[in-house]
């Protein structure tokens, strides 16, 4: 029989599964845990600018002085109310993402296991897609949108195995 790994995940905690026989109880692979998860934001970011910082100088690009004002404008440069399109939160949970998609490849790899299913917080679940290698993509088996790290092991299997029931 195929050995089935089952990753419940969120942006700071990731436990993985396995399942070789459904009689048998679930075998915990690995529990991997993002150490920024637990830093609030202001610890992720130490050298924010304000927002009007260096807003009238010829150093900032987007500056307002003559024609490098005109040049960064046409140009689409950011401005002195540039905002990054990550927050340090959702960098530090990309960085997660990728961690996970490395640790699921070279286990693949091994073959430690030929079928997956996801279950994830809504909000990582999508980065976690984003980040996933096509290879690890094609075992999905199935996906739920819910995060179980906190859920006893005893009662992942009947967790998962309801939301599977509804699905089909």
């Amino acid at each position: 029989m195929q050995t089935t790994w089952i990753m419940v995940a969120n942006a700071g905690r990731a436990r993985i599964f396995s399942e070789s026989d459904p009689s048998q109880p679930l075998q915990e692979v690995e529990d991997m845990v993002s150490p920024a998860a637990h830093l609030r934001e202001l610890d992720l970011v130490t050298d924010k600018m304000s927002p009007t910082s260096a807003a009238n100088t010829g150093h900032n690009i987007g500056g307002t002085q003559g024609v490098a004002g005109q040049h960064n404008g046409k140009a689409g440069a950011p401005n002195n109310q540039y905002q990054p399109a990550q927050t340090p939160s959702e960098h530090e949970a990309e960085k997660f993402a990728k961690d996970i998609s490395n640790y699921l490849k070279q286990a693949h790899g091994e073959n430690r296991f030929g079928q997956l299913i996801i279950s994830a917080s809504p909000e990582f679940l999508g980065t976690l897609r984003k980040n996933l290698d096509t290879q690890v993509q094609q075992l999905i088996k199935h996906e739920i949108n819910k995060d179980y790290t906190h859920v006893p092991t005893q009662q992942l299997r009947e967790q998962i195995n309801a939301q599977q029931d509804k699905s089909q």
